[in-house]
This record gives C-alpha cells, structure tokens and sequence, in this order.
C-alpha cells in the first residue's frame, strides 16, 4: 500500500461508519417511528382485522377461488398466487404464446365457472398486474362476477350489485386512477351479509 494514503485511510472510514449509521439505522427508525405515529394502519402493513383476527392485508391480493366469493385479478408470484415476498410480473410479452395461453386457461376457467354469463371477460381478470399482488379489481370485473356469486350464495343478484357499488372506490382525490373495487373488503362484507 501506498504510504502517503494512510493518512486518508482514517478519515475515509470515518466517514463510512458514520454515514452507515445514520442511513442505515438512524434515518430508518426516525421514519418508521414517524410513520407508526402519523399512520399507525399503514405502517403496520395495512393489516385487516375481523373479529379480533387478521385476515389479510388491504394493499395485498388473496387468492379466492370458490364461487361464492369476488376473485382477484391473476398473480404470477411462486410458488403460490400473491407471495408478497416474490412480487413482479411474468415478464411476458404481448407476442409470447405462454401469455396467450395463460390468458385462454383463464378465461376459459371463467367461463366454466359462469358458463352463462354473457358479459364481455374484463382484462384485469385475465391478467397479472406488474406487482403480482394487486388487491384490486375494476367495477367492470366485480360486476362480470356478480351473477357467479349471487347463484352460489343463493343470493338476489340486485343485493350482491349494491354490495359491489357500495365498495367501489372512486378516483383518489377525484383525478388519480380509476375506479376500483378492493376484493378482500367486498368478500368480507359478501360474508357478513349472508350471516
């Protein structure tokens, strides 16, 4: 080693460390401890809780597959359907076959299920979002569902139709995103009007 930057050695790691502590442990607990007192429900992860349980996150999708519940839109996580640890989409194309197949076993399962149904197949139900763990679904993809469920619940379809817009949610602050229906919340509450 060059003995003209030793003297440059002590100042260098200095700095490290004591730039290692405050990004790495000072400013991390200073905005968690903000964020836990400012926003204690999304700083604890948004946490659903139903008769003293959890039952899920609002901001992460759940994988329902009966018919008496709303589906999500499609995860491509693994190895299981919304993995918040494995969150990213397929990386396929709109011209990849496996894509075009994916969406054809999809829809077709739809079908099957609601082989009646003659509303268009919105695309949310078809395909995953770039996260992989979108909770949400379009009013035009709860609306496809409604006939699905009320059948399976043994409901009117008019109730299960009043529960879909009673949790769908408009545009954040009036002009950020579309319309959205978080499936989690309208399953819950599909729960609780049938008990």
């Amino acid at each position: 080693m060059n003995p003209r930057l030793i003297p440059l050695l002590r100042p260098a790691l200095s700095l490290f460390l004591v730039l290692s502590l405050a990004t790495g442990i000072a400013y991390p607990w200073l905005v968690t401890g903000i964020a836990g007192v400012l926003f204690p429900f999304e700083a604890g992860g948004s946490i659903v809780v139903r008769d003293g349980k959890p039952v899920g996150s609002r901001i992460i999708g759940q994988n329902f597959a009966d018919p008496g519940h709303f589906w999500g839109r499609p995860s491509a996580t693994s190895p299981q359907p919304n993995n918040g640890l494995a969150s990213g989409g397929s990386n396929l194309g709109p011209s990849n076959p496996a894509l075009a197949e994916t969406v054809k076993s999809r829809m077709d399962a739809l079908k099957a299920a609601d082989p009646d149904n003659p509303l268009p197949v919105p695309v949310d139900l078809v395909t995953a979002s770039g996260s992989g763990l979108d909770p949400e679904i379009s009013p035009a993809a709860a609306r496809y569902q409604v006939a699905r469920v009320a059948r399976a619940r043994g409901m009117a379809p008019d109730a299960v139709l009043a529960l879909v817009g009673a949790h769908t949610l408009g545009r954040q602050w009036g002009i950020l995103g579309e319309p959205r229906v978080n499936v989690l919340e309208l399953n819950l509450a599909l729960d609780a009007a049938a008990h």
